[in-house]
């Protein structure tokens, strides 16, 4: 059991990977608030707003023409810097099976996607800002929470189906299939069903997930684990995931993101009351704003990070020990999370304060010793 660990070779091509990937996010949040702030302090947020009015007098209208611009125009800027984050970098250190013809048509897809989720909220966003420009924030609040529990219901049979292939697990995996049924009624999980995706069309990454709410509650194994793990190391890595059932994590992040957004929100609109004359804007709701309330919600988010992640970690711990009580198979577990380490390229010891910073998880080096103690 003590020689149960990552392999050193693959961490040292990990925290190389970890490095890059850090100052691309660096890289990409100087970009998008660079842009942001660009657009307020040169007045080509005034101005385009002032364009998009002329246009149309159509509110809704105008949020859309705003948007076509301004976020088209950030998209274009961040191209380059996105091919290499998401189909250079994960080819260069052998994670990615993903074709260029495959990566352009996911771009595509997340334009159509992203554009329209992006817009709905948006122009719901700026309809409450124009109906109730003092107490926005609640209405806000609201909407969102409510978007949320529905993307929530509807992503494993609206959004995911987009972008991958998802097949209830055959014949050849009739034993596997009755064990993770097995395993979600003890934890009182009803799952509809146990579904492949077919993640190796884009990566060598394996991973695992207990997704949807209620009819749409599903358990989704990429082929990629299927093909690389035994069923004992798949049931340990299932019985995480339905800790989250058991443990009402779900509910209690949203409960948890409701208190951050509303509060976000609340800054965010005395930000907006001190920005509109500031930046030349007559009114709240003026569409013109959009740049302010990306910024500053931004800005709120990337300042609670580090709170919301010590939190997710806190959560992730329980469900580790929640999976080792109900499996029992400790040794399994921690064989599992270091081949997962292996294969994902996951560095199992980040620096502290990237993991105080940036970790939503555990590293893996610390599952991996939790487990070597429950044996």
């Amino acid at each position: 059991m003590e020689n149960v660990a990552p392999n050193p070779q693959r961490q040292e091509k990990a925290r190389h990977y970890a490095r890059l990937n850090r100052r691309l996010m660096l890289v990409n949040l100087a970009l998008s608030g660079g842009y942001a702030l660009a657009w307020l302090l040169f007045g080509w947020s005034k101005q385009l707003s002032t364009a998009v009015q002329a246009l149309t007098p159509y509110p809704w209208l105008q949020v859309f023409f705003f948007l076509l611009v301004f976020g088209g125009l950030l998209y274009l800027i961040g191209l380059p810097l996105s091919w290499y984050e998401s189909y250079h970098l994960p080819h260069r250190f052998e994670l990615s099976t993903q074709t260029r013809r495959g990566w352009v048509i996911d771009q595509l897809k997340g334009i159509a996607v992203g554009g329209a989720l992006s817009l709905l909220v948006l122009e719901v966003l700026y309809a409450v800002l124009r109906a109730s420009p003092q107490n926005w924030w609640i209405w806000a609040t609201l909407f969102l929470l409510f978007l949320n529990v529905v993307l929530a219901y509807l992503a494993p049979i609206v959004l995911f189906p987009i972008f991958n292939k998802f097949r209830p697990l055959g014949e050849e995996y009739a034993d596997l299939v009755e064990r993770l049924k097995r395993l979600g009624e003890r934890a009182g999980a009803r799952v509809e069903g146990v579904y492949e995706m077919d993640m190796s069309r884009r990566t060598k990454a394996a991973n695992a997930a207990l997704t949807g709410l209620g009819r749409t509650r599903r358990i989704i194994l990429g082929d990629t684990l299927l093909r690389e793990f035994s069923a004992d190391e798949i049931e340990t890595v299932l019985a995480h995931e339905l800790a989250h059932h058991v443990h009402k994590d779900i509910p209690l992040l949203m409960a948890v993101s409701t208190l951050l957004t509303v509060t976000g929100m609340y800054l965010v609109s005395i930000v907006m009351a001190w920005g509109v004359p500031f930046f030349g804007f007559s009114e709240v709701g003026e569409v013109g704003t959009m740049p302010l309330l990306m910024l500053t919600f931004g800005a709120f988010q990337l300042v609670v990070m580090p709170l919301v992640n010590a939190f997710s970690r806190w959560r992730e711990r329980l469900a580790d020990r929640y999976a080792l009580r109900m499996t029992g198979r400790g040794e399994v577990y921690a064989t599992a999370l270091a081949r997962l380490a292996d294969q994902n390229l996951a560095e199992a010891e980040p620096e502290p304060w990237v993991e105080f910073l940036l970790y939503d998880h555990p590293p893996i080096g610390k599952r991996i010793a939790m487990a070597k103690e429950w044996c």
